[in-house]
């Protein structure tokens, strides 16, 4: 098991994905198995598990496994908890498994990173150490949601508490993007998450933002949604804060666990419940499965000029080894080039604030 990258002469048909093996709640054990079965499915891959090479030998030893082709160990001897500040331990944690993923990026040593650990540490990593595109000044997180007739794709969900208005008038114009590009959503409807529809509704974020949008003619705007209208096909992309989106994703998650086990426990109050139970066991697992993170893995962090994606804290091996592989397609599909190639123009019509 070698501890030093690759030299440049892997051949380009091979993505190579760093992998922060330190990230998440659930440390270096996840993301060993989460790689180790990503190279099950895909025997094609190259993966860099960076992190703190004794750990990492340590989880490979209880899985029974030494040498593993396909996998190189970097050392990276520092550890951002979920705790730190992200932007002071980006700048003091320069060994920290974050860190040098995201300089494997920069420095073309790497075709992708992949973190389940501090979204903050890794959204400010990523501004410092791999760029933005064009003239875009902060990245965004984004992630579907199930709505009445498919999903919805919402941004920003936690790279970004504190916002300006032109921060979610570039979050628009990445979200209209991204939906057109990767989801194939002609002029995809732009709604922008508020407490109630009408023009004089919202906080001054919420009404500076509305103003830059309703200027903005490169987006299909349609103004205020309010909570509820981002489940009932109301908009295709949905604008908010990191902190109110990150409070409507985890909401959501809760929701849909919470009402499958109070749907379970009313049914199994008689018999004819539990006959319901057995019938609608295969809808219930698809409903669940509607608001799962782990088919997905990782959101890819937008406005990067690289690829970049956070999984979820909570992410168990599946999530990880789903995460690397929508990578390796988000890395084959072009994405970051894609994105560029039509925010650049873009971002040039928009009016800052």
């Amino acid at each position: 098991m070698r501890t030093a990258p690759k030299p440049s002469a892997t051949p380009q048909t091979r993505i190579r994905i760093a992998v922060d093996a330190m990230g998440g709640d659930f440390g270096t054990e996840v993301n060993v198995r989460g790689a180790l079965e990503a190279l099950e499915l895909d025997s094609t891959l190259d993966l860099y598990l960076v992190g703190v090479a004794s750990s990492i030998r340590s989880e490979l030893k209880k899985l029974g496994r030494g040498e593993v082709a396909g996998i190189t160990l970097v050392e990276a001897t520092e550890v951002i908890s979920m705790e730190d500040h992200a932007a002071a331990a980006i700048r003091k944690k320069k060994d920290s498994s974050i860190h040098v993923g995201l300089r494997m990026v920069r420095e073309g040593k790497a075709d992708a990173f992949i973190s389940a650990g501090n979204s903050g540490a890794v959204m400010a990593g990523a501004l410092f150490l791999v760029g933005r595109i064009g003239n875009l000044e902060r990245p965004a997180i984004v992630v579907k949601l199930p709505s009445a007739s498919g999903y919805v794709s919402v941004l920003d969900v936690g790279a970004n508490v504190d916002c300006r208005a032109s921060h979610l008038a570039d979050f628009a114009i990445m979200g209209s993007a991204y939906a057109n590009l990767i989801e194939g959503i002609k002029a995809p409807r732009i709604g922008l998450l508020s407490n109630g529809s009408e023009s004089h509704k919202g906080n001054e974020l919420t009404r500076q933002t509305h103003e830059l949008l309703s200027a903005n003619k490169g987006i299909h705007y349609i103004g205020y949604i309010e909570g509820y209208d981002i489940f009932n096909d109301s908009a295709d992309v949905v604008i908010c804060d990191g902190f109110v989106g990150n409070v409507v994703l985890k909401a959501a998650e809760g929701i849909a666990d919470a009402f499958v086990h109070w749907f379970r426990a009313q049914l199994k109050g008689n018999i004819l419940g539990l006959v319901g139970v057995v019938l609608l066991r295969n809808v219930l697992r698809g409903f669940r499965k509607k608001f799962d993170y782990q088919p997905y893995g990782a959101a890819p962090l937008l406005g990067i000029d690289g690829m970049v994606l956070i999984s979820h804290g909570k992410s168990t091996p599946v999530a990880i080894r789903n995460g690397i592989l929508n990578a390796k397609k988000g890395v084959e599909q072009r994405l970051v080039e894609k994105i560029s190639g039509a925010l650049v123009p873009r971002a040039a019509e928009g009016v800052k604030s």
